[in-house]
């Protein structure tokens, strides 16, 4: 096995780009990125811990639940989840946080790097209220860096594509994965299921 340990030794592989590649982070929320912040449902945050361990959480609300407060500040609500605030516990040590915000049927994604800060309260909260519920935390994101990023990843996967999906039936149930991480003895994978599903049904807001 040959490692690549030096930014020199990886250059030898992969070129640089052009400097058009370069220029395209713009550092700010545009017009452009204002529309696809609007029509994103789904976003990923990436950070890390000060020891360099890293976590990527899944945000999903109605497109437009993403707040742009001007060009370089955007929030995003916490809705109810595990409790485990993985994501929010490495912001609380090291602010640095990496976004990717996905739209369905769109192959290219928005990248957006920054700072960010965990609030408590704010005169924004209103506006992020779904469902007649206002959320209890947000993640308010200082832009720094902001490009659009090409469509080959999404292509090549073909994610849109529902011709490529795998038959969910042969893939483990969240229960039965549950069952077997957690070992839970006394519930059934069928259980564990239904109260996922209940719970998905009653709890999302």
């Amino acid at each position: 096995m040959r490692t690549v340990r030096t930014e020199a030794e990886l250059r030898e592989i992969v070129r640089e780009p052009s400097q058009a590649i370069w220029d395209k982070d713009i550092g700010r929320i545009d017009a452009h990125a204002r529309t696809l912040i609007a029509h994103s449902p789904f976003v990923l945050i990436a950070t890390s811990a000060p020891d360099g361990t890293c976590d990527v959480s899944p945000k999903g609300d109605p497109a437009g639940s993403v707040l742009v407060l001007d060009d370089h500040r955007l929030a995003i609500a916490d809705r109810p989840g595990n409790h485990r605030v993985d994501g929010f516990r490495n912001v609380l040590r090291n602010p640095h946080v990496g976004l990717l915000f996905l739209i369905p049927g769109m192959s290219e994604t928005l990248r957006v790097n920054g700072s960010a800060t965990l609030v408590s309260d704010a005169p924004f909260f209103d506006d992020l209220t779904v469902q007649g519920k206002r959320p209890r935390l947000a993640l308010l994101v200082e832009v720094e860096e902001l490009y659009m990023h090409c469509a080959k990843a999404l292509l090549r996967s073909s994610l849109w594509k529902p011709e490529t999906w795998p038959d969910r039936k042969t893939l483990p149930t969240a229960g039965q994965v549950f069952k077997d991480h957690i070992g839970f003895k006394d519930v059934s994978a069928e259980q564990i299921d239904k109260d996922l599903d209940l719970d998905a049904a009653t709890n999302r807001y």
